[in-house]
């Protein structure tokens, strides 16, 4: 994908979405909207379809969290969400990356990390801390939600794939996963690419979620996060 990405950035807080525009245009990363709250954030989307939008889970009106569920409904061109919150086991975070985020960032990021984010979102990665990840999942995860289905679905993936999968819910990115599998990353983005179709997974995030839940990979048994 070419090009610098285009983004709206979503809260409540003047202050917040004026460093984050001053910060991400210094890296030639346009901002093309700011909202306030969600309803203005659905609006901004449909209006300059953009290719990130960075959104508070808590604001006034309607919560980042409605408004990504609204942004992410199957219509073509749809972006890609990261959700911004103070806290790292915010509640709403697990159900947002349900509802098709593509990751989230802590507001105290630093300004290299939220430039990096939009970028790797915007490629069509997610942006999963491991070490965040499994204490989310550990808390919210419901083991065995429609076990059946979702258990077909892993048994559709082959050996290799399986292997994929389990180190992509560690948090390995498609760089690291080359270079642990001795692999190149284009092979590496074609097998995550199959394991999202068999999953019917919208993304990484959707996919590390069935690893957990089926119990792929298991809270206390990960060496890679701390």
């Amino acid at each position: 994908m070419t090009g610098s990405p285009r983004v709206v950035v979503a809260d409540d807080q003047a202050l917040v979405r004026a460093g984050f525009r001053m910060i991400l245009a210094s890296d030639g990363i346009e901002v093309v909207a700011e909202a306030v709250n969600g309803t203005e954030a659905v609006e901004a989307v449909r209006r300059t379809r953009p290719d990130v939008v960075l959104m508070d889970i808590r604001m006034p009106e309607l919560d980042g969290l409605e408004a990504t569920r609204r942004i992410l409904t199957g219509a073509p061109g749809e972006p890609r969400v990261l959700m911004l919150t103070t806290f790292d086991l915010d509640q709403y975070v697990y159900a947002a990356l349900e509802a098709g985020a593509s990751g989230f960032l802590l507001k105290d990021v630093t300004p290299e990390q939220l430039v990096a984010a939009v970028r790797l979102v915007r490629s069509g990665d997610a942006l999963l801390a491991p070490a965040i990840t499994r204490r989310l999942v550990e808390r919210f995860a419901r083991p065995g939600l429609a076990a059946t289905s979702t258990h077909r679905d892993l048994s559709a993936l082959t050996p290799r794939e399986l292997e994929v999968l389990s180190l992509v819910a560690r948090g390995h990115t498609n760089t690291e996963l080359a270079a642990q599998l001795h692999l190149s990353e284009a092979t590496v983005k074609t097998h995550v690419a199959r394991i999202l179709g068999k999953l019917g997974a919208r993304d990484r995030v959707q996919a590390v979620i069935a690893a957990y839940e089926t119990g792929l990979v298991r809270i206390g048994n990960d060496q890679n996060c701390p």
